[in-house]
């Protein structure tokens, strides 16, 4: 019964931290700006430790009990 929610949670983090990956890697290789008005060398460390953490949740939301 508990196991729905916990996939749930998981597979939108996964799709949250992979897709912010993929945006902020896309957006500072073509040396786009990666946040309005933030300077890239904030935001784009920012933007990979959220996408990083997104995806750590998604593996414990996973691994759980």
């Amino acid at each position: 019964m508990e196991h729905g929610p916990a996939i749930f949670a998981a597979i939108v983090f996964l799709l949250f931290g992979a897709a912010l990956l993929a945006w902020t890697g896309a957006r500072a290789l073509r040396g786009a700006p990666v946040a309005e008005g933030v300077r890239p060398v904030v935001a784009v460390p920012v933007g990979l430790l959220a996408g990083g953490v997104s995806l750590a949740l998604g593996v414990w939301c996973l691994a759980g009990p």
